[in-house]
Order: structure tokens, then C-alpha cells, then sequence
């Protein structure tokens, strides 16, 4: 079993996750990168692990594989609810979303 590297900005490993609450249901982030989000029953997007279990809970992360960092960004900045949120594991702090400064 192989272990999938994980994408990083400056060496720093870097997480997903999705605020709910703002999420419209548009599937853009399921299209752009299906390994690591998912629709739900209830309409909403929530993120998985890379063993594709579906993590439900509120402000649950998930590590963004290198491959598909760049599918993440994408379906981040498309997002119509601006409900995607990437940052760095280390420190929290956001690098691709809605509350990038």
C-alpha cells in the first residue's frame, strides 16, 4: 500500500474543508475533484478521506493529495457559496478560499 504524497505550499502540508452553512449544492467541487468531496443525502458537499470515507461533521478537514491540489484550488475559487476553505495544517492559516487576504 502506497502512501499518496500530500500537496504543500513552501513545504507546508496543507488541509480542506467546507463550511456548510454556505453551501448551495451546486456539485462544482464534486466535479472538479471527486476524490475529495462528495454530495451528501441532505444536499451538501462535505469533504473525504482518501479511503473515501465521507467526513460529516462541522469543520471537518481532509489532507489535499498533491495531485489534486490543483482540482481543490479550482473547485475553492468556482465555488458559487464561497464555502471552500484551504489552509496550511501546521498554523491554520487559510491559503486558497474566501478568507484569503
Amino acid at each position: 500500500m502506497s502512501v499518496q504524497q500530500e500537496a504543500s505550499v513552501d513545504g507546508e502540508a496543507l488541509e480542506v474543508w467546507i463550511d456548510q452553512d454556505l453551501c448551495t449544492g451546486d456539485g462544482i467541487c464534486a466535479q472538479y475533484a471527486p476524490d475529495v468531496f462528495e454530495l451528501d443525502i441532505d444536499g451538501l458537499a462535505y469533504v473525504k478521506t482518501a479511503d473515501d470515507q465521507l467526513l460529516q461533521d462541522r469543520g471537518a478537514t481532509t489532507a489535499v493529495p498533491l495531485p489534486l491540489l490543483t482540482d481543490v484550488v479550482d473547485s475553492a475559487k468556482e465555488c458559487p457559496g464561497e464555502c471552500i476553505h484551504v489552509r496550511r495544517v501546521s498554523d491554520k492559516v487559510e491559503v486558497y478560499g474566501p478568507d484569503v487576504a
